[in-house]
């Protein structure tokens, strides 16, 4: 049964955007535009996305509770459909424009889930197997109330496999490497959103922390700077921190964060970290069980 969709409400809303926010309300607001007659199909698509939204504005980006596999989302679809989730995982294979699958190959079966990219950016994918940080919604794929929501043209004839799967309305989407890649090559990262997975191995000072590489023979690990800090992490415990990397100069941090460590410690940062590079968390969580 068809029904006209609403998004007045939706489109009048008012806080600040942060983290993923102000591109959904430009696709809402691009569909308020078009005067768009959607199914309900269509109009649970859009009040989900609303909804995880929402719940990302709260806790400033992904968190513990939508921190899922890629396994979790082929088998508990029923649950999640609706639900705002991260996952990170290898990405399979590009399938159009701004769709690809994702999978975790190191389950019997290697589920594959379809990702749309919805962030109204386009995000080339990593040519080596470094993993990618999918943060959407989850939906039963429909190609037809897909285009109709988000006007992106895809081709019908290359979804027939993928109507009615699992798949995840990305609203945000980053490359994840580890530790070890990162400070090994950082020019291929610098001033990119990253997502890093890694455990916590010492803490440094109020605002800062180092991520542990244990995996690449020679690498070091990857200082981390939570510029508005507003709980502490463990040492020892599995974070993934979403960010921006930059080159650690003291001068310029100081300048752009306010960071308020005294000499002793900006001292010390300065001479094991001058010149290296420095993850601006926006958001750090704990990891999901990969």
């Amino acid at each position: 049964m068809k029904q006209y969709l609403s998004l007045s409400a939706i489109a009048t809303t008012t806080h600040t955007p942060i983290y993923g926010e102000e591109r959904t309300m430009m696709n809402i607001n691009r569909i308020r535009s078009s005067g768009i007659r959607a199914s309900a199909v269509t109009l649970a698509l859009v009040t989900t996305l609303v909804a995880a939204c929402t719940d990302n504005q709260i806790a400033g980006g992904p968190t513990a509770e939508s921190n899922v596999t890629t396994e979790e989302v082929a088998e508990e679809t029923a649950e999640l459909i609706g639900k705002p989730v991260t996952v990170r995982s290898e990405a399979a294979e590009k399938v159009g424009d701004n769709t690809f699958t994702i999978v975790n190959d190191e389950l019997f079966g290697a589920d594959q889930i379809l990702v749309v990219n919805a962030t109204g950016e386009p995000f080339v994918l990593p040519a080596t197997d470094t993993q990618v940080q999918v943060t959407g919604t989850v939906t039963r794929f429909v190609v037809a109330d897909v285009n109709r929501v988000y006007n992106l043209g895809l081709d019908p004839n290359l979804y027939v496999d993928y109507e009615g799967q699992p798949a995840i309305i990305a609203q945000s989407l980053a490359i994840s490497p580890k530790p070890g890649e990162i400070t090994e090559n950082p020019s291929v990262y610098y001033n990119q959103v990253i997502a890093v997975p890694a455990e916590v191995e010492n803490i440094v000072g109020p605002n800062a922390f180092t991520l542990d590489e244990d995996q690449l023979i020679g690498a070091s690990d990857l200082l981390v700077l939570i510029p508005n800090s507003q709980r502490p992490v463990e040492e020892g415990a599995r974070v993934v921190v979403t960010g921006v990397l930059r080159q650690f100069v003291v001068a310029d941090l100081d300048r752009d964060y306010d960071l308020t460590w005294d000499l002793d410690l900006q001292r010390r940062l300065e001479v094991e970290y001058a010149n290296r590079p420095v993850l601006i968390a926006q958001s750090v969580y704990p990891a999901s069980q990969e």
